[in-house]
Formats: structure tokens, C-alpha cells, sequence
């Protein structure tokens, strides 16, 4: 069998965007499973923890972040589309003034920006934010 230019270039761009499809619900299982092992496996409910993120991005590099929660032990951040999807965790202890962080995160792509707060009392707490991100960050 012999392949024209023309239908060389269309099967390699039909693979391009197959591969690029596959990619993504890779990462949000990625996230799934970081989720997990961070709860145990129990049930995370919404609410009772406040995110602030940019809606839009300019820079992927550099995208601030703040989370609280009232009577949180631990907070972390998840980019669900990002290869790595834990991105920080603030730990609180019986001194801390507050349940409080913010810092600034790397997000390769418009992507869901997800805080999960665990509390005193054991319960899991979840909220998140959608950043749009107009240049990539991790080498997009």
C-alpha cells in the first residue's frame, strides 16, 4: 500500500489528536487517585472551605492561590490537568492563627484548580475553581 503526502499528514494529525484526547482523562485519574490517598478513601463533602483563584491566567507560571478553612488540620491543592496533580499542602497545627495559606501554583493548561481540607472533627471538605490559562506554564 502507498501513502500520498496528503493522507500521510491527515493519519498523523488523526493520531496527534487521539493521543492528545487520551491524555487528559489520564491526569483527572491521576487526580482521582491523589484525592484518595489523601482521604482514605472517604466520602469528600462540598462546602466549608474558601478557594480564590484567578478566572483567567495570563501566565500559567505563576497563578496565586488562597485557601481557608475554619477548623481545617490540612489543606491541599490539586491542577487536575497538570502531570503531577498535587501542587501544595498546608499542614495546621494547635498554634496556628488560622487555616489559612495562599502561595502560587504552575498550571500547564485552563484546567479545575481543587482544594480538599481535611478537618478537626475527621470529615473531608472540597471546593474548586476553573482557571483559564492563556499561556501554559509546564512548557505549553
Amino acid at each position: 500500500m502507498k501513502l500520498t503526502r496528503r493522507e500521510t499528514m491527515v493519519l498523523g494529525a488523526g493520531a496527534a489528536a487521539a493521543l492528545s484526547l487520551g491524555a487528559m482523562p489520564a491526569y483527572a485519574s491521576l487526580t482521582d487517585d491523589a484525592i484518595a490517598a489523601m482521604t482514605g478513601g472517604a466520602e469528600v463533602m462540598d462546602g466549608g472551605i474558601d478557594l480564590t483563584a484567578p478566572e483567567i491566567a495570563e501566565n500559567g507560571n505563576t497563578v496565586p492561590i488562597e485557601v481557608s478553612a475554619e477548623g481545617a488540620e490540612a489543606i491541599a491543592l490539586f491542577a487536575a490537568g497538570n502531570p503531577t496533580p498535587a501542587v501544595a499542602t498546608f499542614n495546621f497545627g494547635p498554634l496556628a492563627g488560622s487555616s489559612s495559606g495562599s502561595t502560587r501554583i504552575r498550571l500547564a493548561k485552563t484546567q479545575d484548580v481543587i482544594a480538599v481540607a481535611k478537618m478537626k472533627d475527621g470529615s473531608y471538605r472540597r471546593a474548586s475553581a476553573t482557571v483559564k490559562v492563556t499561556i501554559g506554564g509546564c512548557g505549553g
